[in-house]
């Protein structure tokens, strides 16, 4: 008989990963068909938007709309788009005059480490902080990190990056103030990196300590309700020590939530650090869908929304599998009846 680890991965977890597989196809045309309506409900598109900026006749508006291929009726381009997409074609940016795969690839790992590290802190700072909270509910230490989190929690995020980039950027100079790397520097190698890694503090920093006031009350919620459940009654009665209690049995039990709204924020891992990105002039998706929103580029924001459901599937499939090794009740693979 195999080891449990085992049948883990090849098992249950296969099961889910191959079903996520085969969903994914559905729920892309889903998100593909809901935003190329609504793009096409919104006033204007590109060709508006650069006479705006840049003037022109009639002429050269019919000339630039041949060109973009926007005199063409909206179901003629969405086939046209989804024939491009069945082979890894994203379309080509107008506002950047650059395909739509060459310039997400250069934001996306931007965001990636913006969203990916701010996700990385926030959660570990919170269900930490959320555990010393609810170790003992009530107690004064629960109610200055509750009052801490309420704080967070009402505090806008811009108002928050301005704040943080006052003291450690103005003030005590420790940090760089925007961008994502010394301009002209010319760094390579680890230095480089380094340099990555610094001008990062602040916008992880303000984006974190937003969602990790979030888990803290979420963490916290759950281990008060889990000191009420017979199996710590249980527990109690059999004499273990109060810090295994407290890490084995009633944490473990509370980070189900926690773990759920990870999933969940997921989703936002490109809207949520457009304002940061913004504060901090980070050079990311979520800035660049500002941009595209502003051009009417509705090829590269097509491109960016894609690639963020892909982000928000992948990122759900690691929570469901998570989920499974927290709490061995989760049977993956299940059906639901």
């Amino acid at each position: 008989m195999s080891p449990p680890e085992r049948s883990f991965v090849r098992g249950p977890a296969w099961l889910l990963v191959r079903r996520r597989l085969a969903q994914a196809p559905l729920v892309l045309l889903f998100v593909l068909v809901g935003a190329f309506l609504l793009l096409e409900a919104a006033p204007g598109d590109a060709v508006d938007a650069y006479v705006a900026s840049l003037g022109g006749d009639a002429g050269f508006v019919r000339e630039l709309r041949e060109r973009w291929g926007l005199d063409r009726s909206a179901p003629t381009r969405f086939l046209l788009y989804l024939a491009g997409l069945a082979t890894g074609d994203l379309g080509w940016s107008v506002a950047f005059d650059r395909p739509v795969l060459a310039v997400i690839a250069e934001r996306l790992p931007v965001t990636l480490a913006l969203a990916g590290g701010a996700t990385l802190f926030a959660f570990a700072l919170g269900t930490g902080l959320g555990i010393l909270a609810g170790a003992r509910p009530q107690g004064p230490l629960d109610r200055i990190l509750s009052a801490a989190a309420l704080v967070l929690n009402a505090t806008p995020s811009f108002w928050l990056g301005l704040l943080l980039a006052l003291l450690f950027a103005v003030r005590l100079r420790w940090l760089p103030l925007a961008g994502i790397e010394t301009i002209g520097a010319g760094y390579s190698g680890l230095v480089r990196l380094l340099d990555l890694a610094r001008h990062l503090v602040l916008p992880v920093l303000t984006l974190g300590l937003v969602y990790a006031a979030l888990y803290l009350r979420l963490m916290r919620a759950g281990m008060v309700e889990a000191w009420r459940s017979d199996f710590v009654r249980a527990a109690r009665a059999k004499g273990i020590s109060r810090r295994r209690l407290v890490l084995r049995h009633v944490a473990r039990n509370a980070l189900l939530p926690v773990v759920t709204m990870l999933g969940l924020q997921s989703a936002t891992l490109v809207g949520g650090s457009v304002v940061v990105e913004s504060v901090f002039a980070v050079p990311g998706l979520g800035r660049l869908a500002a941009e595209a929103v502003t051009q009417r580029d509705f090829p590269l924001l097509l491109g960016i929304l894609i690639v963020s459901a892909l982000l928000v599937l992948l990122v759900n499939l690691l929570v469901d599998l998570l989920y499974a090794r927290i709490d061995p009740r989760v049977e993956l693979g299940a059906r639901t009846p």
